[in-house]
């Protein structure tokens, strides 16, 4: 027998084995000032490629106008107490109505956080006896929601219809033994690599098989779509979706979660969904905020083209300079680049220190050794100047990972934590 601790002061994991070099840094590192396309990391301005801002609505002067009047007039306690006990509130459902109304569902149930929710959203749609049919590459809150599923799951590849077929085919075989239903659940945008979940073929096979399909549209809810009501909208789908789940966090400028979809299902969730049956209902100054957020989404619609024009501005330049973005159809914009750990630190190490750039970087073990990705999110709040300074060090630096200016036998010593 040994302590429980000792396996985790030996082994940080894999990411946290290299803390001693990368905290501060490359991990955990701190961006200050006010949230925008410019902020200083290290006392130096940078140009932010990393913030889920999509609309720019973070600091938009009359959102910060209506949430610190929403503070002044609430605090950040009240209400006190979850739904069903005691922190339901008229705004909470003023809010449902629009988010409704915006999406084209029956109705909806607010989440205190997009993570838990779903997970929680999961547990409660389903029972031993259900199969759940997933994409292999859906978001780890999904495939945590999925392993609290007591029964079976299975997963198809990505994007693969036929593949996908295949699993709905077993579990067809497996409800017909247990007596329980089917619940497909993909992503509207995926968060790595900006694809679409393929929203049309999967609807198209409720012809051949029966289901339920639930899509996590984080990344499309106020981006996607005629009028940003989401990747199922841009599909022309909306009809045959039959649970609808996005957050606050990516266009909103905020926190907090919603699902939307058949009334009398999101009443069994008001009273099943655990995450908010016993948790404290969301903060007024969070709801009265997103009150003000929809307005503007509904009413300016520049805000969205501007986003639009930043993204075709960032990855047409990209492409046209013979970067691989993938199969990005969303504002998420992947670059994909071959090099080990060492070269991906010494290349991101040299555009934040001598460019000004600041974006994430995604190496192994998230993906297979020898591959690199930026992840670059652009946003209604950056500038055609921001756009052109990054394409210019990007193409600079690139010449110098293909050059192997950047090879070293471990990662640059950056940490802040000694």
């Amino acid at each position: 027998m040994s302590d429980l601790f000792d396996r985790m002061r030996k082994d940080q994991g894999p990411i946290g084995n290299h803390l001693d070099r990368a905290h501060g840094y490359f991990t955990f590192p701190i961006l200050e000032g006010e949230l925008g396309s410019r902020m200083k990391f290290r006392g130096k301005e940078k140009i932010v490629w990393s913030l889920n801002n999509y609309l720019g609505l973070v600091n938009h002067p009359e959102v910060r106008k209506a949430d610190a009047e929403a503070a002044a007039k609430y605090g950040m306690g009240n209400p006190m107490g979850s739904r069903m006990m005691s922190g339901n509130t008229k705004l909470h459902r003023e809010l449902e109505h629009i988010l409704s109304a915006f999406v084209k569902r029956e109705d909806t149930l607010l989440l205190n956080f997009g993570y838990q929710g779903v997970m929680s959203c999961i547990d409660a749609l389903v029972s031993r006896h259900d199969v759940i049919v997933h994409d292999a590459e859906a978001h780890a809150c999904l495939m945590d929601g999925v392993r609290l599923h007591l029964g079976y799951s299975y997963s198809y590849k990505h994007n693969d219809i036929a593949d996908c077929e295949k699993q709905l085919q077993r579990a067809q075989k497996m409800v017909a033994k247990t007596g329980g239903g089917i619940l497909v659940i993909t992503e509207g945008v995926y968060g790595m690599s900006g694809s679409q979940g393929n929203l049309k073929d999967i609807v198209a096979l409720k012809d051949k098989y029966e289901f339920r399909l639930l899509i996590d549209d984080a990344h499309g809810f106020g981006a996607m779509g005629p009028t940003g009501a989401g990747t199922d909208e841009a599909q022309g789908v909306q009809d045959k979706v039959d649970l609808y789940f996005s957050t606050f966090v990516k266009s909103m400028g905020s926190i907090g979660a919603f699902i939307s979809g058949p009334k009398d299902i999101i009443t069994y969730l008001k009273y099943n969904v655990r995450s908010q049956i016993f948790a404290k209902s969301l903060p007024l100054v969070v709801v009265e905020g997103m009150i003000k957020r929809m307005e503007m989404v509904k009413t300016m619609p520049e805000l969205r083209e501007k986003l639009w024009h930043n993204v075709n501005r960032l990855q047409n330049g990209l492409r046209e300079r013979g970067f691989d973005i993938g199969v990005t159809t969303a504002p998420v914009t992947p670059v994909y680049l071959k090099g080990d750990l060492p070269e991906a630190t010494g290349m991101v190490m040299d555009i934040r220190e001598n460019y000004d750039i600041f974006c994430s970087v995604v190496v192994y073990p998230v993906i297979p050794k020898g591959q690199i990705i930026y992840r670059l999110i652009p946003t209604a709040a950056h500038s055609d100047e921001d756009t052109d300074i990054t394409l210019r060090a990007f193409e600079e630096t690139k010449k110098k990972l293909d050059s192997g200016a950047y090879k070293a036998e471990d990662i640059p010593d950056m940490a802040t934590l000694k």
